[in-house]
């Protein structure tokens, strides 16, 4: 007897009308940061001021550092000898004029001191204070003179990302299944005419029990930080399903 494939598609459609959500929104930058020195010392150095726009890597200030340059000058010259030493010990033990434990001796030290030029290397990387990211600075709290302390860390810079930005936006908790990533945003800035369209690329996962709000968060660009504005988000209910095969 011949089996007979049968493939039912049910196509189930629900054309529901768009909806339009009331939303506010603030304007954050997208990457935000304070920077501060983690190390103890005298501002000696300043190559930013407030509105600089620096590139990841770049060098914001300096602290005093002409003890540890010495320092580690003087460990150069240290590390100098003790590589010769080394090298000379290796070549009497290799000629067994000497033993193994008197070679380790001359081995550590020349590994020690190779350790501690790595340590004031880390020591002096740390006076020296670095743009995190690409991005532009917003305020500057130290002067050339200042004294700062890694125990008591006080902040040197404000840095934001130069132009993206993030819309943090709040809407009813009560829309919270007829939202989705992606659907669109159309606001204006409080004070401006102009309408801007994002879309939705990310929804927390709790609602705010104070004030039972949903927050999301919205792509922009070039607005200033702290704005505030209104809009809607635009969502859809169409559906479609597929269901089943059977087998007879």
């Amino acid at each position: 007897m011949k089996k007979i494939i049968v493939l039912v598609l049910v196509l189930c459609f629900t054309n529901a009308q768009a909806k339009e959500i009331y939303a506010t929104f603030t304007v954050y930058a997208k990457q935000g940061a304070k920077l501060a020195f983690n190390s103890t010392g005298i501002i000696k150095e300043l190559h930013v001021d407030i509105m600089s726009v620096v590139k990841k890597g770049e060098i914001l200030a300096t602290l005093a550092s002409d003890d540890l340059i010495a320092t580690n000058n003087a460990s150069k010259v240290t590390l100098k000898y003790a590589s010769l030493d080394y090298e000379r010990h290796k070549d009497l033990y290799q000629k067994k004029l000497i033993d193994k434990s008197m070679l380790d001796k001359y081995a550590m030290a020349y590994e020690a001191i190779k350790a501690k030029i790595e340590i004031e290397k880390t020591h002096f990387a740390k006076t020296i204070l670095r743009a995190p990211f690409d991005g532009v600075i917003t305020k500057r709290m130290i002067e050339i003179g200042d004294v700062v302390s890694g125990q008591m860390i006080k902040t040197a810079f404000n840095i934001q990302s130069e132009h993206a930005r993030i819309l943090i936006v709040q809407m009813d908790q009560k829309y919270n299944s007829d939202i989705s990533i992606g659907d669109p945003f159309l606001y204006r800035v409080d004070g401006d005419d102009q309408q801007y369209q994002g879309e939705i690329y990310r929804i927390y996962p709790e609602a705010n029990s104070n004030n039972r709000k949903i927050s999301l968060q919205v792509i922009a660009k070039d607005l200033k930080v702290g704005l505030f504005g209104e809009g809607k988000i635009i969502t859809s209910d169409d559906r479609h399903h597929l269901a089943k095969e059977s087998q007879e």
